[in-house]
């Protein structure tokens, strides 16, 4: 349309424009619209520039597909009477070109020890808690720096995504699995008598790190027999968004990066943002920060 417009003054020179409506296949009629409309502000105008702030709020914000995005809308305005649709919001999203890349596939780190202790599968893949600090999961990733290996462990919480605990040294011994267990009832001694659901690596069924759960009060759980990653999906999803949204997505090498400085980003990443403004779909698009908030208000509010 811009062509035609362009080589006929505007639809000024009246003789050219059947020509060129031929050879481009488009009609007279849809010419006139465009020459019509053309002018006209945006529909979707102060929505996309509300996207925009949305994505500008922080680094990670740009690898929100568009449930994470409508849901982000809605956050900001919880009325829901100026959010449209998630289709909507996918369109604006494509018009304005916000895209979002496809996830890599997370690679399993941890070892099985076959002769080990191992304990029953108490989950069996049910993720979901119906309160804070009675479901966790737990497992190690790895991430390659500049000069050496990093690898984190993490407890999350089953109910809100909440990062309990987190560890991070070069080495993936046990002691790197107790010490996250130390660092979540630290925080939340709220946790004993939880479950503790992990994968059958051999840190997991080591006696040290038994001694640590039985201290620390948790009920100990992991992957079936000849169990899948599936069994701990919820983490293992955990690592790939979090290398997706710091690496993957915006074309950076954890290699570029020394091991202290991917352990601030992490850090950073789980403790701040995740935790405090990353809307989280399993959330029902809610931080979980503010999912946690508004469980205890809502204990308050019924006492």
């Amino acid at each position: 349309m811009k062509f035609i417009a362009l080589k006929t003054n505007d639809g000024k020179e009246q003789g050219k424009i059947s020509f060129y409506c031929r050879v481009l296949e488009v009609t007279r009629q849809g010419f006139y619209d465009y020459l019509k409309n053309r002018n006209k502000p945006w529909k979707y105008e102060a929505l996309a520039a509300e996207m925009m702030e949305i994505i500008d709020e922080d680094e990670c914000n740009d690898t929100y597909g568009r449930e994470r995005m409508h849901k982000a809308l809605l956050l900001k305005h919880p009325d829901g009477e100026s959010v449209p649709s998630e289709s909507t919001v996918y369109r604006v999203m494509h018009e304005i070109g916000i895209s979002r890349r496809p996830r890599r596939k997370p690679n399993g780190i941890t070892k099985a020890d076959r002769d080990a202790m191992k304990s029953d599968d108490l989950l069996k893949r049910e993720f979901k808690a119906d309160k804070p600090c009675e479901k966790c999961v737990t497992d190690i990733t790895e991430i390659k720096g500049k000069d050496g290996k990093l690898y984190t462990s993490v407890i999350f919480d089953c109910f809100d995504l909440t990062p309990l605990g987190i560890s991070m040294d070069t080495n993936m011994k046990t002691e790197l699995c107790v010490e996250t267990v130390k660092n979540a009832v630290k925080s939340y001694p709220e946790l004993k008598g939880a479950i503790l659901h992990s994968d059958r690596g051999s840190q997991y069924t080591s006696e040290k790190y038994r001694e640590a759960l039985k201290h620390a009060g948790f009920v100990q759980s992991m992957n079936s027999a000849g169990g899948r990653c599936h069994d701990n999906a919820r983490c293992e999803s955990m690592w790939a968004r979090m290398k997706e949204e710091l690496f993957y997505s915006r074309h950076r090498k954890s290699e570029n990066y020394t091991v202290a400085e991917l352990k601030t980003m992490i850090w950073r990443y789980y403790m701040s943002y995740w935790n405090n403004r990353r809307i989280c779909s399993a959330n029902g698009g809610l931080p979980p920060a503010v999912k946690r908030k508004k469980y205890y208000e809502s204990l308050v509010s019924a006492a």
